[in-house]
């Protein structure tokens, strides 16, 4: 049975201390201006008891993905594991992934022109391991990876106990929930 990989993040313990990213941009050699992880700031509540919620963002790994759909040579398509990935070789940077993108999640890499973005570094997993170096290096513990189809695994438990939720209800089929 293939492992079908997803994430928890939970906002609730950000701090918006952009471990995760740095450590990203590290394990993928990306450029300063190519980050597969982006943070946005929500305001919540009604002054004066406001607050802001860090909520860091990246691919959301759909299984329905449009970014796959438009795709006209197929660089960008859907793993056995339910990763969407980019065979780089093919990829023309036609930019119609990155247009397709509801979460505008997709970045270009300027030197190559090719597109990318966050692929849970899966490659680097060893069975046991955390998934890649955004989940160990956050101070807080807000990433859960997992697999999803597993009921036991660390990431279906804290998804059941948060109530964590995809992002956006609806515009896809995120693998990546998130408790709010």
């Amino acid at each position: 049975m293939m492992t079908r990989y997803g994430m928890l993040v939970n906002t609730r313990k950000c701090i918006g201390c952009y471990a995760c990213r740095e450590a990203c941009q590290h394990q993928n050699k990306l450029l300063d201006n190519e980050p597969f992880i982006r943070y946005e700031e929500r305001v919540t509540g009604k002054f004066p008891t406001t607050d802001v919620e860090m909520v860091p963002m990246q691919c959301m790994q759909c299984t329905d993905a449009p970014c796959v759909s438009v795709c006209p040579t197929g660089a960008s398509h859907i793993g056995p594991d339910g990763i969407v990935v980019i065979d780089h070789g093919r990829c023309i940077g036609c930019l119609y992934c990155m247009a397709a993108c509801p979460y505008q999640l997709r970045v270009r890499n300027e030197e190559t022109g090719a597109v990318d973005k966050c692929r849970f570094c899966v490659a680097a997993v060893k069975p046991g391991e955390a998934a890649s170096n955004c989940v160990s290096a956050c101070p807080m513990g807000v990433r859960t990876f997992g697999d999803l189809d597993d009921p036991e695994s660390d990431v279906s438990r804290e998804i059941r106990a948060t109530g964590a939720k995809p992002l956006v209800e609806g515009l896809t089929e995120a693998a990546i929930y998130y408790a709010r």
